[in-house]
Parts: C-alpha cells; sequence; structure tokens
C-alpha cells in the first residue's frame, strides 16, 4: 500500500499466495534476464521482498517448473543463467510430446469435448471415426494447447451431435493428407531398395 500511485491496499504476490504450497512457473525459458537474477535469489534465499517494503518476508515455497525450450542449450548459448538451471533442475520429468503417445489423443479429446461443452453451453456427444482419425495422426507441434483450441474450435461449428470433419482447421485435414502421402512416398522408396 503507498509504494506507488494507485496503490490503495496490500495485494500478495504470487509465492505469497503459495506459502506452504506450490508454485506453478510455466514457460521458463522465456524469462528475460533480469527475472532470472530476480527468480534465482528467491530460491537461494527464500526470501521476497514486496515492492515498496522494507524488510524481506520469508516463503516456504515449492517450485515446479515447465518450459518447451531446451535450458541446457539455452544455458550454453548463454541465454538462461546456468546456476538458475541448476537450481530448478533437482528433480525432471521428460513428457513425450502429444504425436508420441497417440493413444493418449483421444482421452484428452474426450475430455476437451466436455470442457469446451461446458463452456461453450452446448451437447456435443463425440468425434466421428473419421475425424478420430484424423486427430490421431497429426502430428501436434502445439501439443495439448493446440489440441484443446482445436476441440473447443470444432464444438463451436459443430451442429449436430457429432463433431464432423468440416469442423476440422484446413491445417490438420491438409497436414494429415500431406503426412499420409509422405508416409506412402518412403514406403515406396524402401520397397523399390528392397526389390533393386
Amino acid at each position: 500500500k503507498g509504494s506507488f500511485t494507485g496503490a490503495v491496499t496490500d495485494k500478495p504476490g504470487s509465492f505469497e499466495v503459495a506459502q506452504g504450497g506450490t508454485i506453478f512457473l510455466d514457460e521458463i525459458g522465456n524469462l528475460s534476464y533480469e527475472n532470472q537474477v530476480k527468480l534465482l535469489r528467491v530460491i537461494q534465499e527464500r526470501k521476497i521482498k514486496r515492492i515498496g517494503a522494507t524488510k524481506d518476508t520469508s516463503i516456504d515455497v515449492r517450485i515446479v517448473a515447465a518450459t518447451n525450450e531446451d535450458l541446457s542449450k539455452a544455458v550454453k548459448e548463454g541465454k538462461f543463467r546456468e546456476d538458475l538451471y541448476h537450481r530448478l533442475n533437482e528433480f525432471k520429468i521428460q513428457l513425450s510430446p502429444l504425436r508420441e503417445r497417440r493413444d493418449d489423443i483421444m482421452v484428452f479429446a474426450d475430455h476437451f469435448l466436455k470442457k469446451a461443452n461446458t463452456s461453450l453451453q452446448k451437447d456435443v456427444k463425440s468425434f466421428s471415426s473419421e475425424v478420430s482419425e484424423y486427430l490421431k495422426n497429426y502430428h501436434w507441434h502445439g501439443n495439448l494447447r493446440e489440441l484443446a483450441n482445436v476441440v473447443k474450435r470444432s464444438v463451436l461449428l459443430t451442429m449436430g451431435d457429432d463433431v464432423l470433419k468440416e469442423s476440422l482447421p484446413v491445417e490438420i485435414l491438409q497436414s494429415t493428407k500431406d503426412d499420409g502421402l509422405a508416409g506412402v512416398e518412403e514406403n515406396k522408396g524402401i520397397l523399390k531398395s528392397i526389390a533393386g
């Protein structure tokens, strides 16, 4: 309160709100150098200082961080602080991209279908078998976020009980088609090699 114009009440920050629990820092690889320094200080000293405060506040917070970046490569390139990387990298969970977990795609798609129905106040029941095949065979560069967006968009455009091919974005329809053709060409090449 009073630390800058318009600050009429105290407002706890994220670390204070997470006191005694867990804070999730998404896309940690995108932190600016200045914020990397601040975060490192918080982790090392287990203290924070509010804007305008005269003393530090002790915190007890578990940090879970996620990134799509290769942080070890970012460290080598000087884009991410090595000391912060080692502080955050106490326990690492490597998740495979969605395209490597094809059996999970429809499980997630069904979950996102329910969420989309709730948020859009619709009652779409399921995906047609053709749409399921498109979803299972797409590359999913954006992983779960991309799948969630595609499902929500498809639910919005669906007028009946089932999500049909016409509700899918053109990039999924074209990419899947192209990927399929690429696979056929690769197989032809292998057959030619074996035959030749």
